[in-house]
């Protein structure tokens, strides 16, 4: 008999799970896929381009439903779960219906970062994490007004130039002396900064926000040194936290995430959690492949197979119209690396690639991106790269070459 398994969320990281049952465990377990959203599973990655207008809501969807049941997976949308119950093994729906499992995996995701900030819940301050906030966005996009994006990170970069291209005078603000601090060191932001600001968007570093302005709404955006910035929408991308309310109502162990071990497991040995709920190794992703991932780990240790999850390398892709960023591993030159730079201001292009003991440690890629999954190869594989290593600025066919 097949053995319940109920997974709760409804995102990438539920998708792949499922997919990656379907290739190794298809009919050992009775699948129940459950998420609050009423639509079906869609490609958050996109809301970006979905944004900007350069595909239809339709491109987002990660599986039709006829997927769903060839696999023989119960989907049910729009209901929210609202306790677990360890003891019984049940979940309890918001409409009443109570499901009992086996095993039980979290895949909650993670929810907009919304600083208690005075005027922090006037209407026009708004999010960038779904759909619905995408149809809200371009409606003043498109309408030319004011709108300032809060937030330079990879969520904040992509939401401005959205923005942007959708008819909006966009103001994008961040905390710090540039852009991407986290992915990029300063030249290579510099260079990013450069490009964006040739899109029509107006950048300010270095920019602490104190509130929000208005009456019956948004009406300006305040900066902790006096500065007003007139606006008709303001957008909080400055980062997620893990929904985790669920686990910790049941007694899970959570810290940022819920806590799990190398077989993506909580401390309750039935109920495994992946994606940017997990916390593994005091490590919360918020990013894709992270996620991926560890449902492929998890998907074998459900099968019966042995594996372990060990963390994952975190890689950053950027693009803008033509502004090609990515970053992987380390960005800086700490104790006992080196550095080996390509920079041509006049066409944009800045490449730097830190290397260890004859090894690539990491690399940023500004403008031109050609090649990223080959040295993001070289540094998951750890191989030496003395042979090519003059010729790593030059990409993988350059390097290849040389080597045969």
């Amino acid at each position: 008999m097949a053995e319940p398994l109920i997974i709760i969320g409804k995102g990438m990281a539920a998708t792949r799970l499922v997919e990656e049952l379907g290739q190794r465990a298809l009919g050992r377990h009775a699948i129940a896929v459950i998420g609050a959203e009423r639509r079906p599973a869609y490609n958050r990655v996109l809301l970006s381009p979905l944004l900007a207008g350069e595909i239809d809501e339709a491109d987002l969807a990660l599986k039709p439903a006829g997927w769903w049941r060839e696999r023989g997976v119960s989907t049910l949308y729009g209901r929210a779960v609202l306790s677990i119950d360890r003891a019984a093994r049940t979940v309890a729906l918001a409409d009443g219906l109570v499901l009992p499992y086996g095993k039980l995996v979290l895949a909650t995701g993670s929810q907009p970062v919304r600083p208690p900030l005075p005027g922090g819940t006037l209407p026009g301050v708004a999010t960038f994490r779904d759909i619905g906030d995408v149809e809200t966005m371009r409606r003043y996009a498109v309408e030319g007004r004011r709108i300032v994006v809060i937030g330079g990170g990879l969520l904040g970069i992509e939401a401005a130039y959205g923005l942007a291209r959708a008819g909006g005078r966009v103001t994008l603000l961040h905390l710090v002396d540039r852009l991407m601090e986290r992915q990029l060191d300063a030249e290579g932001a510099a260079l990013l900064a450069s490009a964006i600001a040739a899109r029509g968007i107006t950048l300010r570093l270095c920019a602490s926000t104190a509130g929000f302005i208005g009456g019956d709404r948004l009406e300006a955006v305040a900066l902790q040194d006096g500065t007003v910035i007139p606006a008709d929408l303001a957008v909080l991308a400055i980062g997620v936290k893990p929904n985790v309310d669920l686990a910790r109502a049941a007694g899970l162990a959570v810290n940022r995430g819920v806590v799990v071990d190398d077989g993506l497991a909580s401390d309750d040995g039935a109920i495994f959690a992946i994606g940017e709920c997990a916390e593994h190794r005091g490590q919360v992703y918020g990013l894709v492949e992270p996620a991926y991932e560890q449902a492929r780990v998890l998907a074998q240790r459900l099968a019966g197979q042995a594996a372990s999850y060990q963390g994952s390398l975190l890689a950053t892709n950027l693009k803008v119209s033509g502004v090609g960023v990515f970053s992987a591993g380390e960005t800086e030159a700490g104790d006992g690396a080196e550095t080996l730079v390509l920079r041509d201001r006049a066409a944009g292009i800045y490449r730097k690639f830190v290397m260890r003991e004859g090894r690539l440690a990491g690399c940023i890629l500004v403008g031109d991106t050609q090649g990223a999954l080959f040295y993001l190869g070289l540094i998951r594989s750890g191989q030496d790269i003395s042979a090519i290593r003059s010729d790593l600025p030059f990409g993988e066919a350059y390097c290849l070459g040389r080597a045969a």
